[in-house]
């Protein structure tokens, strides 16, 4: 990063500082402390603004006493002894500023992101047939795996197989600490070259699956009138579950009227349950496509970043045959595919990472 970067974005650090020291004051406001409603807003504010506000603060203390070491050592009158010392600490204060610094610029970036600890995972076959199921269901368990060894906690919310046991769709929730910081790129196009378990003459296909991370904030400030806004019918459910499936009218479709967005859930036998299913996903799929418009100028300016989560951009590819799994957007190869489809994609997460984090600080300070 540039120094003129890190000015810009040192400049921004102190705009936030300087509105939470507002909010402070607006605190010690009777006004305001008589009124709930607006203390809890400013309070909850404060909250989210502490993360950057005090590293931020500590940063500038230490960034102050580099200053004044810096200003011995400027000082030809101090004897050597003395040069020594102030040598000394301003290389270990050197080191800590610096440290400093780079955590700051990965608070800043993600610091949104870092809110978000729970998401839904919309995982849904694409062009191939069965071979693209198969590919689904690869998928599927691969996040499985990756969830089990991040500690993070998985709920199949949906999901509908086929004839071969692969995954025509599934619907996962997932929670845990720093889970969109970790899963939010995955959102895309994902390709798979390989033999199928189908394939009698050994040829290589090429199937493909689709992925949706869709943040699940714990507020959403999205108000649903179930009554008025949302249109619901219920059928039976169809396919294997006995004869419950066939004969009760469980399944849920729930159609938005304002934006058409559609959600279909069968996997529960209680149509009460399947209800309470398509609710939550639809809320999230209605929070999702708000925030999308509200951020269209700034994805605008944003179109060389990653994690965007546009189901019709191709991010990755998985060869078998040459064991290579392939980001198209950071043109990474790796070629460790075997590990990777056993949940071990901590490699990726980090390139991916490193490169949005370059591209938000920029973006960010321009």
């Amino acid at each position: 990063m540039s120094d003129d970067l890190t000015i810009r974005l040192l400049a921004k650090l102190q705009g936030v500082a300087d509105h939470y020291d507002g909010l402070l004051g607006q605190m010690n406001d009777p006004a305001v402390a008589s009124n709930p409603a607006q203390s809890v807003a400013i309070m909850k504010e404060l909250g989210k603004l502490r993360r950057l506000v005090d590293p931020y603060k500590t940063f500038c203390k230490v960034q102050q006493q580099f200053d004044e070491t810096r200003l011995l050592l400027d000082d030809k009158s101090q004897d050597r002894e003395m040069r020594a010392l102030a040598e000394q600490e301003a290389a270990e204060l050197r080191k800590q500023h610096d440290a400093m610094l780079e955590d700051l610029k990965e608070a800043i970036v993600t610091d949104t992101d870092a809110d978000i600890e729970s998401v839904i995972m919309e995982i849904r076959a694409g062009t191939g047939g069965d071979e693209a199921a198969l590919f689904c269901r690869d998928l599927y368990e691969m996040y499985l795996r990756f969830c089990e060894r991040r500690g993070l906690k998985v709920e199949v919310l949906d999901q509908s197989g086929s004839d071969l046991g692969g995954l025509k769709e599934v619907i996962l929730t997932i929670k845990g600490a720093q889970v969109y910081r970790m899963l939010g790129y995955e959102g895309g196009g994902h390709r798979v070259q390989r033999v199928p378990e189908t394939e009698a003459q050994g040829r290589i296909h090429t199937s493909a699956a689709t992925v949706a991370v869709l943040p699940e904030p714990e507020e959403v400030n999205i108000e649903i009138n179930w009554e008025t806004e949302v249109e619901e019918f219920v059928s039976r459910a169809g396919g294997p579950g006995g004869q419950n499936v066939n004969k009760v009218s469980s399944a849920i479709r729930l159609v938005h009227k304002a934006t058409g967005i559609t959600v279909n859930m069968r996997d529960e036998k209680s149509q009460h349950k399947n209800r309470a299913k398509a609710r939550r996903i639809l809320l999230t799929r209605v929070y999702d496509h708000f925030q999308s418009q509200k951020n269209a100028a700034r994805d605008s300016a944003r179109k060389t970043m990653i994690g965007s989560g546009d189901r019709s951009e191709r991010i990755r590819t998985y060869n078998f045959p040459q064991n290579r799994c392939t980001d198209h957007r950071i043109g990474l190869d790796l070629y460790s595919l075997d590990r990777i489809m056993q949940g071990d994609l901590d490699a990726l997460i980090r390139a991916l990472q490193t490169h949005d984090k370059q591209q938000r600080l920029e973006s960010l300070t321009a």
